[in-house]
């Protein structure tokens, strides 16, 4: 295969790539997204393999990593379940971070093999980008093991805040930068390991003081800086695909950072610098009477079923009892009842951004029935109930009254505005956020405690009953 083919074939799935991230931004037509993707980096392994005419053992080693890869994610994402999605997320960003740093050593090893120079004698840009992705790709792989950590409860998602963290941070920061010049100067194989070292060191401490509260983004995030490692490792491989796949991959990140940070009403700085989240909520003497109204699923069937508009807010605590598809019967019923049903989505519902989409599409609910914040936030006022199962934080009033609170500020579902607000959750405990939810004490509000599935089953046998 000749060097212009290859570069048109690298083009061509670049384009793909861009189709598929076009098709991922609406439901509608994610399925044709995901399929440009797959096709995309199918043509860009085919070229890859034919440009680079690998000798017969280096073609097996290469089709047998390929196989056993492949193998391995299959059955991963086969077995994982949609609650622990973030985690996965999370797993393969750490892994795409540690390819960077793989292909950096190689290339610094076995430089004539990627045609940037000699051992001793690599094109100073060369070491310049080379440096950039191992960093990039090490901050990735140790942060995204910490996030993971976090996301499946195998670490507190409390910030873990040390002392002169910003001091230490800056101080490796410009230790790295140090480095990196004397790599260009020296190609001491020393130094590009400490780079890597420090590089390590720096992704766990970016990632530990931010708190479970501020995870979303912190998902979104390492997902930009997986994409600018390829991005810096495709420079120094001169190829134009992983380029193209690194800067789309980082720049799309990087954007969704910025949804998500303006949805939490938090300044992307101020996440890297700390986040706020716990397990416990803090008590707090604020005057406010916590007497809680408890109901019934035969309380809340009745009520629903002599309502003439519905809106029902998924969040975390569904996704955890998998009841998308109890609630996808249950709107079914009270559609059959002749009650109006939509759906209403905070954009960082969950643990990643799309969290509750994926879920709502599993369990085959309509498109044209699920709405964002934006767009339904209004109707609240107008519906007799809102329905929340398990989205804690996103419904808090205390975001949008208490300006002592940590999450003021940030836009949340207008819940507590329904004539009656229906609240299924499996206890009165704080969520992800740390923070009472004082929604709970409200007038308005009935408590359905117990199990998000068995309680909305329950609520459906009522409704036959």
């Amino acid at each position: 295969m000749t060097a212009n083919l290859a570069s048109f074939l690298y083009l061509v799935s670049g384009v793909l790539f861009i189709m598929a991230l076009r098709g991922l931004s609406h439901p509608t037509t994610s399925r044709q997204g995901n399929f440009y993707g797959m096709v995309g980096m199918g043509i860009a392994l085919a070229t890859t393999l034919l440009y680079a005419t690998p000798s017969f053992g280096g073609l097996l080693l290469i089709v047998g990593g390929i196989a056993v890869g492949g193998t391995f994610g299959a059955v991963v994402a086969k077995r994982i379940a949609m609650t622990a999605m973030p985690q996965l997320v999370a797993a393969f960003h750490s892994l795409v971070g540690l390819a960077a740093v793989m292909v950096a050593a190689a290339a610094l090893y076995s430089p004539e093999s990627f045609g940037i120079g000699e051992v001793g004698a690599i094109h100073a840009q060369a070491l310049v980008e080379m440096s950039l992705g191992v960093a990039i790709g090490a901050i990735t792989f140790t942060g995204s093991i910490i996030a993971f950590l976090k996301l499946d409860g195998r670490m507190s998602g409390k910030p873990i805040l040390l002392p002169l963290r910003h001091v230490v941070n800056a101080g490796l920061a410009i230790a790295l930068v140090v480095l990196v010049v004397m790599l260009v100067a020296g190609q001491s194989t020393t130094v590009f390991w400490l780079i890597v070292l420090l590089s390590l060191v720096l992704g766990v401490l970016i990632i530990i003081p931010i708190g479970g509260a501020d995870m979303p983004v912190v998902v979104s995030m390492l997902n930009s800086y997986s994409g600018w490692a390829a991005a810096g490792i495709g420079f120094t491989l001169g190829n134009l695909a992983l380029i193209i796949t690194g800067a789309l991959v980082g720049s799309s990140g990087a954007i969704l950072s910025y949804i998500m940070c303006k949805g939490m009403n938090r300044s992307f700085i101020s996440v890297i610098l700390g986040g706020f989240g716990g397990e416990t909520a803090v008590a707090v003497d604020d005057g406010l009477d916590r007497t809680v109204k408890q109901g019934s699923a035969d309380d809340a069937a009745y009520l629903m079923q002599n309502a003439q508009k519905v809106i029902i807010v998924p969040g975390y605590g569904m996704a955890v009892a998998q009841a998308q598809h109890a609630l996808r019967e249950l709107s079914d019923k009270l559609k059959a009842h002749g009650v109006e049903v939509k759906y209403a989505i905070h954009p960082v519902a969950g643990r990643m951004p799309g969290h509750m989409n994926v879920l709502l599409a599993e369990a085959q609910v309509p498109y044209d029935e699920v709405f964002e914040l934006e767009d339904i936030n209004s109707e609240f006022s107008q519906a007799d109930i809102a329905y929340v199962i398990g989205a804690n934080d996103v419904t808090n009033p205390a975001a949008r009254d208490d300006k002592t609170s940590p999450i003021y500020g940030m836009p949340i579902l207008d819940v507590d505005k329904a004539r009656t607000c229906l609240f299924v959750k499996r206890s009165l405990g704080s969520g992800y956020a740390g923070i009472d939810n004082t929604l709970f004490y409200k007038d308005g509000t009935m408590m359905l405690l117990g199990d998000a599935k068995k309680m909305t089953e329950d609520i459906v046998k009522a409704m036959e009953d």
